[in-house]
């Protein structure tokens, strides 16, 4: 009896899923196949989509090889003007403007190399854009299609013209023809769409599918304002006896901040270094590992005030002993549902260092909440105007900086950076101070500190560009809204546009995770 035939050794997978970072050179080798003469996607691009809107970027893989690809973003579209252009609505092809609570999927590119063509994989990859928008619940799909064979009938025919012909079969386009036979209609056409498009002399066909299962959602509405209200503390380093003590004032804070329906609520740097007050611990060394046996009931205490007084609560920031036996300084965001999240300080100061042997973290995060993407970046980290870049392509439209200074000149470093953080990115930024005095405690003796609630400096916004702060140096909260519909807004038709107008083809940020 002959061996069973090793079926295996034939077989060649076809596999549909979302763009990953190790793709990229694959795709712009793709792309340089796909459409010659065409300027290719640059890795700066791809890198913005992946960190932007990975759902919306998918690719075909053929016995291991990347041999298709389709990107898109999520829009309004009834905020773009009729004529817009592909740089247009798609940001210089950076889709900044991705707008996760739109009603429409826009595709911006689908292609497949010349070798595997005619195997339906450009249709898969349309089913799969058609399984997101049903997934996500959008209202249709648009795209902007070139038409590559107008070229070859640009003297006898215009556009309009030819796209009647090739709508009615009499002419065979190889994108348009495809658009039509997966189920989209034409809306209009475009001229000046793509300006490196010379085979369709610049002209692109707008196409529409409609999603037959799109429920309306009457939360889902263009919104004249999307306000977040934010309560500051600026908290007072106080002696105290006990833990308990310590988390009698943050619930008192919390309640606060609950009384005043706050979406979030925000805590300074390092305060349970007020720990050290009942401490009988000299050595700032062993005082701050002291400090990091309260970690559980730190996160116990603030998990259940997030929960009890429904507030998202950004806990300041602790000193924690990991396994590794280092010691970080960390900011957790504590969210109503009663999840954790955390963000490491990356940048250590030569004060940290020194007294305390804090180890610096390596990763910028950006969190998801109830009110939109936010990220945290603790003191020093603000000065740094990589990061706040970072966290703004990854979304995020609130910085919260939990900060811990002792002098007027510490303070205005990380005041200054948090108002030039907030103008150069198109976002809030949020600063929340300590102040008062630990008159026995090493390293912690003085502190100083005047909060705030930042804006970006345009007409929308608040005067100065300051939606509130404190007065300097006295415990007070600072309560205000700031609107994250402007912010949008502002960002696509603002005075000015630092994001997009940002000149790519002279400098990147390359972020190294």
């Amino acid at each position: 009896m002959s061996d069973k035939l090793d079926l295996s050794q034939f077989e060649k997978k076809m596999i549909i899923r979302n763009l990953e970072y190790k793709d990229i050179d694959q795709i712009i080798e793709l792309q340089s196949l796909c459409f010659p003469g065409m300027d290719p996607w640059k890795k700066s691009q791809l890198r913005s989509h992946l960190e932007i809107f990975p759902e919306g970027q998918i690719v075909a893989e053929y016995d291991g090889d990347i041999i298709a690809s389709c990107s898109s973003l999520i829009i309004n579209f009834d905020e773009y003007d009729d004529r817009h252009s592909w740089d247009d609505v798609t940001d210089n092809g950076y889709i900044t403007n991705h707008n996760p609570d739109g009603y429409n999927l826009y595709g911006i590119e689908v292609m497949v190399h010349p070798d595997f063509r005619r195997m339906k994989v450009g249709h898969r990859l349309y089913e799969a854009r058609k399984d997101l928008a049903r997934q996500m619940n959008l209202k249709s799909i648009i795209i902007g299609g070139r038409i590559p064979n107008y070229f070859k009938h640009a003297d006898e025919m215009s556009p309009r013209e030819y796209v009647d012909a090739v709508s009615r079969h009499k002419i065979y386009d190889p994108v348009l023809s495809f658009q039509l036979l997966n189920g989209f209609t034409l809306m209009r056409i475009n001229p000046n769409y793509l300006p490196d498009d010379k085979r369709s002399h610049k002209y692109a066909t707008l196409m529409e599918w409609n999603n037959v299962e799109y429920l309306p959602n009457s939360k889902r509405h263009f919104k004249t304002s999307y306000p977040v209200r934010i309560c500051v503390v600026q908290y007072m380093m106080r002696q105290i006896e006990s833990f308990e003590d310590f988390a009698n004032q943050v619930e008192y804070f919390t309640d606060v901040a609950s009384d005043a329906s706050s979406d979030f609520v925000v805590f300074p740097e390092i305060f349970t270094t007020q720990l050290m007050s009942f401490m009988e611990e000299k050595s700032p060394s062993l005082a701050v590992r002291r400090v990091t046996e309260y970690t559980e009931e730190y996160i116990e205490l603030f998990t259940d005030l997030a929960v009890r007084y429904n507030v998202n609560i950004i806990g300041g920031s602790h000193l924690v002993k990991e396994d590794d036996e280092e010691i970080y300084n960390i900011a957790y965001l504590f969210r109503r549902d009663g999840t954790i999240e955390k963000q490491y300080k990356i940048h250590i100061t030569p004060n940290e260092r020194k007294w305390w042997g804090i180890s610096p973290g390596d990763q910028v995060k950006v969190f998801d909440t109830d009110c939109g993407k936010i990220a945290i970046q603790i003191c020093y980290d603000i000065e740094f105007p990589e990061l706040a870049r970072i966290a703004t392509n990854m979304g995020a439209k609130i910085i919260f900086t939990p900060f811990c200074t002792e002098d007027r000149q510490g303070y205005l470093r990380v005041r200054y950076c948090a108002q030039a953080r907030a103008v150069e990115n198109q976002i809030y930024t949020v600063i929340s101070g300590t102040v008062g005095n630990l008159p026995q405690t090493e390293n912690m003796d003085i502190q100083y500190a005047q909060s705030g609630i930042f804006a970006p400096s345009d007409f929308e916004f608040a005067r100065d560009g300051i939606v509130g702060e404190t007065n300097p140096n006295i415990e007070m909260v600072l309560i205000g809204d700031v609107d994250l519909e402007i912010l949008r807004r502002q960002r696509q038709s603002g005075t000015v546009r630092q994001l997009k107008d940002r000149r790519h083809d002279v400098y990147e940020l390359k972020y190294k995770k």
